[in-house]
């Protein structure tokens, strides 16, 4: 099969879908941890046209526009200081997006995202929120938005040059709140707020790319508001608490074509929440749900056109799409049949008035990749790869498995195995974050694949406290941190032990943030069963989470420590026995293993504070305790230099301690 190449080489695009021949040595550890060479492309309104971020080797990455008429592109818009961040398309001839840079650490940052616009051909640039603190004028009396601007994430109509933003209240030392949603004019800079009830969390716009739902939270409680078209007046149609989601009745997720509303809710014998039609105007839920996903939670959005429901995107074992209707599933065939190793996302546009269609390509093995399809020629051009130096013919498998907790619960989990490596392995438990998410989802996962790639087997469970398997698998974890949440871990390790996966005598556990605090429990509960740890940004004391430090500012907001934290983790006065128990900082004289711990010095999520009390706790009775701290990260490295540091000592600490 051939593949057309967009004619975006001098601009950094141009690139080709090929098999690449295995190599006998691994892949280079760089190739996993680099910035990725393409973040992402997005259709016009009409199809017409493709604007995505493009980037050369030292310089900043640019906003290209791509014809795709004639194949041709250009750059619309860059800055010499800064990266593209989001995009968007305002209409079908002007796009809004954001500055970042890519080159600076959370702690190094001086500049807000701000606010800009463009026509998709470079004309009638435009400044709307100022980068900085300070206030500048944009060639008129109007003056440039305030720094705490931001892009909504919703689409909108695109068919003017308005826009929804967002323009939150800050709060306290790294919150914001309030989220008041702004109307503005891309051309002129002028903005009017939307009246609607304060304490805003989240907003939802209509069929008709207006305003219709807001989400407001005040003292532990998370109220829907409905914009009545009939009365032209906000009324309250659902109340819930935000954190533990008790009494949540149904999660708005978009408006039907007829004014309906697609929620996430749970059927009357239903633990797992599905997709569901909920009428605002009589406050009823659909008899039956539209879209069942056989053991997860629905995850996902909906795909409309002005007047029918195409199709589901969904995250079940793995990412993918129901479509409804028969010209889309035609589609994707035809897109599948010429893709059949990878799963194949399609984006459609929003009015189509071209052939082109958005797909997105990915596997266990191969890293997402964009590519277009032509519903005329029935061909496709590449546009742009995330992992530009992966052979995925050198990558491991992944697979889900599941296995029974001690008590009987069944935990899913990811498990990852070397290329052409069988028998016992060394094993990486690797822990997600979180914890009340899901942590895995079947598709490329370069820490997972470079372990693998190191001939380690890679195995990630979702522990109960992990959401999407249903509302009793997340409860089942409330209260368990270092309790049966970490049981939990414990008896997937047995289990691949079991199953002949991996070696006894050689397993390590890691993981970054809830994963930290997970993996230094497992060396203090578990320490005949894991060899060595490995904790990046990980939580030390569920107190200090709580107390803080005055030296250090964190993002924990207070109503997440008195709404939620209490039942979620546990209550500082009634639960403190229990908290002292399970805390690595209070426990770390029983840590002996080896042990590799990493930090942020501007971690605002887990501060530095966390980190330092624990290795000097720590290293009186351990001398095999390894310190990095990397003082512009914050909670995560978003610096390559600082991934490929990070993973480097990674692959040596594991090498000595159970590698071959």
């Amino acid at each position: 099969m051939r593949h057309h190449t967009l004619k975006l080489s001098a601009l950094a695009l141009g690139c080709t879908l090929l098999a690449r021949a295995a190599v006998a040595a691994p892949p280079p550890l760089e190739s996993f941890f680099e910035n990725p060479a393409f973040t992402g492309a997005r259709l016009s309104p009409s199809g017409k046209y493709l604007a995505a971020r493009v980037a050369l080797p030292g310089q900043h990455d640019r906003l290209a526009v791509v014809d795709l008429a004639t194949l041709d592109a250009r750059i619309a818009a860059n800055f010499t200081d800064a990266d593209i961040g989001q995009f968007v398309w305002v209409n079908d001839e002007r796009l809004a997006f954001t500055a970042t840079d890519r080159d600076l650490g959370p702690g190094d940052q001086r500049y807000a995202p701000g606010l800009y616009a463009v026509d998709r051909d470079g004309r009638h640039f435009r400044q709307l929120a100022e980068r900085g603190n300070s206030f500048f004028k944009n060639g008129d009396s109007h003056q440039i938005l305030p720094w705490n601007t931001y892009l909504l994430g919703q689409d909108g109509a695109q068919d003017s040059e308005f826009i929804y933003v967002l323009h939150p209240s800050v709060e306290g030392t790294a919150q914001l709140g309030n989220y008041e949603l702004q109307r503005l004019n891309t051309i002129t800079g002028r903005v009017k707020p939307v009246a609607a009830p304060e304490h805003n969390d989240a907003w939802l716009l209509d069929q008709h790319g207006e305003p219709r739902l807001t989400i407001t939270t005040e003292q532990g409680k998370s109220t829907v508001h409905y914009l009545d078209p009939a009365s032209g007046q906000w009324r309250a149609i659902h109340s819930f608490n935000p954190y533990t989601g008790e009494g949540l009745r149904f999660a708005p997720l978009a408006f039907a074509p007829d004014g309906k509303l697609y929620v996430r809710a749970n059927g009357p014998r239903d633990d797992q929440a599905q997709l569901y039609l909920f009428d605002p105007a009589t406050g009823k839920l659909g008899a039956q749900p539209l879209l069942r996903v056989t053991g997860y939670d629905f995850s996902g959005h909906v795909i409309t056109d002005a007047h029918t429901l195409l199709g589901v995107r969904y995250d079940g074992e793995a990412r993918d799409t129901k479509w409804l209707t028969p010209e889309t599933q035609a589609l994707q065939d035809a897109v599948d049949a010429k893709l059949p190793a990878t799963v194949n996302l399609l984006s459609l546009p929003a009015r189509p008035d071209a052939p082109w269609v958005l797909v997105e390509a990915y596997s266990d093995r191969q890293p997402h990749t964009y590519l277009l399809y032509n519903r005329d020629s029935h061909t496709l051009h590449m546009v742009g790869e995330t992992f530009a130096h992966i052979t995925p013919a050198d990558m491991g498998s992944q697979k889900l498995v599941h296995y029974q907790a001690r008590d009987g619960l069944a935990i899913p989990a990811l498990l990852t195995l070397p290329k052409d490596k069988q028998g016992k392995l060394p094993m990486v438990v690797l822990v997600h974050g979180g914890p009340w998410v899901r942590g895995n989802h079947w598709g490329f996962n370069p820490e997972a694949q470079f372990l693998a790639s190191r001939g380690y087997a890679v195995l990630e469970p979702d522990y109960r406290g992990s959401t999407g398997y249903g509302y009793r698998h997340f409860k089942a974890g409330w209260k368990q941190w270092g309790l049966k949440m970490q049981d939990d871990i414990a008896d997937g390790t047995r289990w691949a032990i079991a199953q002949g996966y991996a070696d006894a005598g050689r397993i390590c556990i890691a993981g970054a943030s809830y994963g930290g605090y997970a993996t230094l429990m497992g060396l203090v509960n578990d320490p005949d069963l894991y060899k060595c740890g490995v904790d990046w940004v990980g939580v030390t004391d569920i107190n200090l989470m709580y107390d803080g430090n005055w030296r250090y500012a964190s993002d924990m907001s207070d109503s997440y420590k008195q709404y939620g934290m209490p039942q979620l983790v546990g209550d500082q006065v009634k639960d403190a026995a229990q908290l002292t128990a399970t805390s690595p900082l209070m426990q770390a004289a029983r840590i002996k293993q080896p042990l590799l711990l990493a930090y942020g010095g501007a971690d605002l999520r887990v501060p530095l504070y966390h980190g330092n009390k624990f290795y000097d706790a720590v290293k009186a009775g351990n001398q095999q305790v390894e310190w990095v701290e990397y003082p512009e990260e914050g909670h995560g490295w978003k610096l390559p230099k600082n991934r490929i540091d990070f993973w480097g000592r990674v692959e040596k600490f594991l090498d000595r301690n159970i590698g071959h």
